[in-house]
């Protein structure tokens, strides 16, 4: 069987990798090399020119109105049976290197909708030409990826592929692509002037003169994958903001539709073993990481970032006035999915302050290490400001992240919706057991008081109090039940969700 995998993001490529979708892209291909499969790769070139790689050809796509150009390459360096493409325009690689780009409010995803758009149409010509071998699964990840479908199944220039096997996976249902249809140089009708379509089968349910990329490949698509069982599960259900669920997203119908009809299936994402290997695992090394990640953000304008300079304030004292209690951790992309139970009001501050005033008591502290959304940026560095065991480094480095995995005592991932979640498998397999809302693929993780520790609510306010509850109870746990406590550890540090089960479920439920 040979797979044909489209995506945004590869963690196989330098700087190709924003979220999750990057580590499912990088490794997924190397396990199902394994069951026999033959797997291509193609992701747009955001500047890989660098890169050895060898021209395969030329493709002329008519988009927007005109003939566009674009280059088929294959990376010389494409191992272990996996094939790399990528596709060229200046339209993919003019924003500096950056995957994704964010436009003025009022016209969301308008740059990227309409660059994954003319990448899509790449890719069927691509496969048309005979320039990217013919699959015998078409898999796509994401909205980003969702034209594809489109094209091959409504487009009468692709006639002869529209039998291919497409398998999609949605890997965050909250992020949609959502265009209009007509009226704007960043819509369908823009893009694709003489396509026909049924715009209700591709409407958003919410604003019906819009397209949505999601919507549309959820149902045009032979089978549709969620990233974990519950998640699975959750999706078919409307999200209810007010009471802290998220589910469906307004696509609830045409999920439960897709599970009435068997095309719906849940497979949890994996996570490679072992992991990286680190020269000093010590608190030093954390911080001298920590220390030169700040440098290079500040570095970067010519104005001091408060943040920054609060970060490296409380940095210091760290070095000069360690704690003698447990380190808590927390990396990952600030977002209402990841934070919005650490802003919400408790007692006389938020949610986070009590955490911190709660670690206070055992002597411990807190570090965390994300971006995202400027106003949660502002809580945090505000909490930061306020509550002296708490060090918040706004931004990303690689390997902060990876001695905040093997160095904390405990992980906190309080999500209020969670796909599948790759940070909670990155810190059970170092060791660190973790603190999580019992939903979607945490749920499918990490098993409470056994391998970690999890809550439930069935509000926002329930959510909050149950958090910090259960927040006391593992420091709690900790302190007097040691040995209970090694074995949460020695559990999560046990637990395997390998990319080799996640082929056999492949395998199994979705490419067939």
């Amino acid at each position: 069987m040979h797979v044909l995998m489209v995506a945004a993001e590869n963690d196989a490529l330098p700087n190709a990798k924003v979220g999750g979708v990057a580590d499912v892209v990088r490794d997924c291909p190397k396990a199902l090399v394994e069951k026999g499969l033959s797997v291509d790769v193609v992701i747009p070139d955001y500047g890989f020119d660098y890169l050895e790689r060898h021209h395969i050809g030329v493709v002329h796509v008519p988009f927007a109105g005109q003939m566009q150009k674009l280059d088929v390459w294959k990376l010389a360096n494409s191992d272990e049976g996996v094939t790399q493409l990528l596709i060229s325009h200046w339209e993919f690689s003019r924003h500096n290197g950056a995957v994704y780009c964010n436009d003025e409010p009022g016209r969301p995803f308008a740059t990227d909708a309409s660059k994954f758009a003319l990448f899509n149409a790449a890719v069927c010509e691509a496969l048309l030409q005979g320039l990217i071998r013919t699959p015998d699964v078409v898999h796509l990840h994401d909205w980003h990826s969702a034209c594809v479908a489109l094209l091959l199944k409504t487009d009468s220039r692709y006639r002869k592929l529209a039998h291919l096997f497409l398998a999609y996976t949605v890997h965050n249902l909250a992020l949609q692509g959502i265009r209009p249809f007509k009226g704007d140089s960043s819509s369908l009708e823009a893009w694709f002037p003489s396509l026909g379509y049924n715009g209700e089968r591709l409407c958003d349910p919410r604003y019906f003169d819009c397209f949505n990329p999601m919507r549309t490949a959820i149902n045009l698509v032979d089978k549709v994958h969620l990233v974990s069982p519950t998640y699975c599960q959750e999706v078919l259900r409307p999200s209810d903001a007010e009471k802290g669920f998220f589910g469906g997203e307004g696509l609830e119908a045409d999920l439960q539709a897709a599970y009435e009809q068997g095309r719906v299936v849940g497979i949890l994402n994996g996570c490679e073993y072992p992991g990286m290997k680190l020269d000093d695992i010590s608190l030093a090394s954390l911080y001298q990481h920590a220390e030169n990640a700040l440098f290079q953000w500040m570095a970067k304008s010519p104005v001091l970032d408060s943040s920054y300079y609060i970060a490296h304030q409380r940095l210091l004292k760290f070095k000069t006035q360690p704690f003698s209690g447990p380190l808590v951790t927390s990396v990952g992309r600030l977002t209402d999915q990841k934070a919005l139970l650490l802003r919400q009001p408790y007692d006389k501050g938020l949610v986070l302050d009590e955490l911190c005033q709660r670690l206070k008591q055992y002597n411990g502290y807190m570090i965390i290490l994300g971006s995202g959304d400027a106003e949660l940026e502002q809580i945090m560095t505000s909490v930061m400001a306020r509550q002296e065991n708490l060090l918040f480094l706004k931004g990303y480095a690689h390997f902060v992240g990876e001695y905040m995995y093997h160095l904390g005592d405990l992980f906190l991932m309080p999500s209020s919706f969670e796909p599948c979640g790759i940070s909670q498998m990155l810190a059970m397999r170092a060791g660190q057991p973790c603190l999580v809302h019992g939903v979607g693929g945490l749920r499918d993780t990490v098993e409470h008081h056994v391998s970690g520790f999890s809550f439930h609510g069935e509000s926002l306010a329930s959510q909050s109090y149950e958090l910090v509850t259960s927040f006391s109870d593992a420091l709690e746990l900790k302190k007097s039940q040691p040995e209970q406590w090694c074995a949460i550890c020695e559990q999560a540090k046990n637990a395997r969700f390998t990319w080799q089960s996640v082929a056999e479920g492949y395998l199994s439920g979705l490419y067939q």
